[in-house]
């Protein structure tokens, strides 16, 4: 396993993050999504560790609060040392049906880390995000409480989660102004058949040295194959998260299958290792529902894609071009030959 700084700050967090929204019993649309109860979910941790993942990812909102109470009595339960975990969680998602019961304002993040730092058994949160922007809360007000979490040591760090590249921008010099904590991650959907992060996102990431967490890195399950010109079981029948075109799909499985029998591993471990080879990347969040499942998603650790093989999978992938990208592409050539000192004169 190995071990990645969280954007600029000095937090090392395993290349990949345990994704715990599948631990506790939720209902509705994402009742095939959970399901994993405490015993299993014990095991699930102590394999995780065992690989050496340091790094758990979580949300108020998963289960109702079920996953957070399933992982505080995990650490309880398998004797695990506080100071060898770091712990995330999220907030922002309504929580309840009353018009203060959701969203980013002061009231509800007061409200919401005590919730978290109970259900989890912890006194302090490693990385505490925001779940989804909120349009109606001023954004510097939402600043001034995380600020204040960081200073009263309840939180470390601070992270968002599905905002857009603006919206990052804005919060980010903000805080700067405010001379307050800005955030150090960002958690965002990321896959070889959903690659819109690379238009906005991924640049604003790496031009302000954010750390960049993945969730969903198999698109709910479609990198692994089974829904292949076949009916299947599982979440995706029920809530298609995150959306999938499978006109464009099916020549990524297609690339996926031949390397991966070449490599003779799984569809599922040649999606992560791709993932694992981009730079900007921090952690990727694995969502399991079973020891096997783990065993072989961890199995992309091991595995180094050749440049070919990085090159087939881009191309069955590649994003069509959007303005103002291609315009940008154009009239920045030569700054990018400048910048590599590659740049020859014509004359």
């Amino acid at each position: 396993m190995k071990y990645n700084m969280l954007g600029r700050t000095g937090l090392f967090v395993s290349q990949m993050c345990l994704g715990t929204m599948t631990f506790g019993q939720s209902g509705g649309k994402y009742a095939a999504a959970s399901g994993v109860m405490q015993d299993d979910a014990d095991s699930i941790i102590r394999s995780a560790i065992d690989a050496g993942i340091n790094f758990i990812d979580t949300a108020d909102v998963y289960a109702g609060g079920q996953s957070e109470e399933i992982i505080g009595r995990a650490i309880k339960n398998l004797g695990l040392a506080r100071n060898e975990l770091v712990l995330s969680t999220k907030m922002g998602h309504a929580t309840g049906v009353g018009p203060n019961q959701g969203g980013n304002s002061r009231y509800h993040i007061m409200n919401q880390v005590k919730e978290s730092l109970r259900r989890l058994g912890t006194d302090h949160i490693d990385l505490y995000q925001l779940h989804g922007w909120d349009p109606v809360t001023p954004v510097e007000e939402t600043i001034r409480a995380l600020n204040d979490l960081v200073q009263q040591g309840f939180v470390r760090y601070v992270g968002v989660s599905n905002w857009a590249a603006w919206q990052i921008q804005k919060a980010v010099g903000s805080a700067e102004q405010m001379n307050a904590v800005r955030f150090e991650s960002v958690q965002a959907y990321y896959s070889l058949v959903g690659r819109d992060l690379e238009r906005e996102i991924l640049p604003m990431i790496e031009s302000e040295q954010l750390g960049l967490m993945i969730f969903s890195p198999l698109a709910g399950g479609y990198l692994t194959g089974k829904y292949w010109n076949t009916v299947n079981e599982g979440r995706r029948t029920t809530i298609q998260f995150p959306p999938v075109d499978p006109i464009k799909g099916e020549p990524i499985l297609y690339a996926l299958a031949g390397i991966a029998d070449e490599l003779q591993t799984s569809l599922s471990a040649i999606s992560l290792a791709w993932l694992l080879s981009k730079r900007i990347v921090s952690s990727v969040i694995l969502g399991v529902k079973g020891l096997e499942q783990l065993k072989e998603n961890l199995a992309a650790t091991d595995i180094t894609l050749s440049d070919e093989h990085i090159q087939k999978l881009d191309e069955a992938s590649r994003l069509s071009p959007e303005y103002p990208a291609w315009m940008m592409a154009g009239s920045a050539a030569r700054e990018q030959l400048l910048k590599t000192g590659n740049l020859v004169s014509p004359f």
